[in-house]
């Protein structure tokens, strides 16, 4: 039924894409910054009560929906987990972006994927040349991919939709109250962060593999060992030197930001990143999902064979 809920959702999604400020997720921020005005007194015990009361209930809830449904009619409980997945997912959140950005660089209109990119990452991209934009959006998408689908796909598998609910908002909480600037403490939000950095630590390894797999597996482990260390935060660099490396491309490294060079890690190996070498990182993602798809279906096959 895993497998189904997972196609369905996916067939529901290209129908009709959700959008980033849809109304649940809109609440669920509304919600996450009552509790941080209503516990936040910069003591790290304040950030566990609210994480507590932002994360249990939303989990008990999609757990106990779904043994219900489930009890009552498989498919009742099949169709909980599509509609769950649908709200917690979100692939078309990001691949409108990406491309648009890939449209506009096969167009040689550097401005208008500038433009893109820079309403993509909240961040000014007016600075980057032709290379520097493919480059960062080429890393903004092996990024989200993993969070939008693979990382929710793996607690799927392992809860239910209750596990998809549980990454997704924990990867929401870790967003909001993980960073938190300066004067004002960071003690809130670090057990926040450090959830998430635990819930995420096997999907990110899983994600990187998964590249490896469907790349260049040798250039994937070469980069995955040898750069991914030097990336803060190292869960971002072992996605991007590995899909680096599958790719056969170079990321990371310096940038043209804010009127000098922004130094980073470089990250992956091989040619310089162009509208091209996004196209290799579409398919870079599509024949993950493929190998995960079908991971799923073997899972599902074995179980229901019993």
């Amino acid at each position: 039924m895993k497998f189904l809920s997972l196609v369905l959702m996916f067939v529901l999604e290209q129908l009709r894409p959700l959008r980033k400020d849809n109304g649940l997720r809109l609440s669920f921020d509304h919600y996450a910054r009552y509790l941080e005005r209503q516990f936040d007194g910069g003591e790290y015990r304040h950030g566990i009560i609210a994480w507590v009361l932002a994360v249990v209930p939303a989990v008990a809830a999609a757990f106990v929906a779904h043994r219900l449904l489930n009890g009552v009619n498989p498919f009742a409980g099949m169709l909980l987990s599509a509609a769950v997945l649908y709200f917690t997912m979100g692939f078309r959140q990001f691949s409108h972006d990406y491309g648009e950005i890939q449209k506009a660089l096969k167009a040689d209109d550097l401005a208008a994927a500038r433009e893109r990119l820079g309403k993509w990452r909240g961040e000014s991209a007016t600075e980057l040349g032709t290379g520097e934009v493919a480059r960062v959006a080429i890393e903004q998408g092996l990024l989200a991919s993993h969070c939008h689908v693979f990382g929710t796909i793996a607690w799927f598998l392992v809860l239910g939709p209750a596990g998809a609910v549980l990454y997704r908002a924990c990867d929401l909480l870790s967003g909001a109250w993980g960073v938190r600037p300066a004067p004002r403490s960071g003690e809130f939000g670090r057990f926040a962060a450090r959830a998430f950095f635990w819930l995420d630590w096997i999907p990110v390894r899983l994600s990187a593999a998964s590249f490896g797999v469907v790349g260049d597996f040798e250039d994937a482990v070469y980069c995955w060992r040898t750069q991914s260390a030097a990336w803060v935060p190292h869960s971002h660099g072992i996605l991007l030197a590995a899909g680096g490396g599958a790719l056969g491309v170079r990321l990371g490294d310096t940038l043209h930001q804010y009127g000098t060079l922004h130094y980073r890690p470089a990250m992956g190996i091989g040619e310089e990143a162009d509208a091209d070498a996004m196209t290799s990182a579409v398919g870079l993602v599509w024949r993950s999902l493929v190998l995960w798809m079908f991971v799923v279906l073997l899972v599902t096959v074995a179980h229901a064979l019993g």
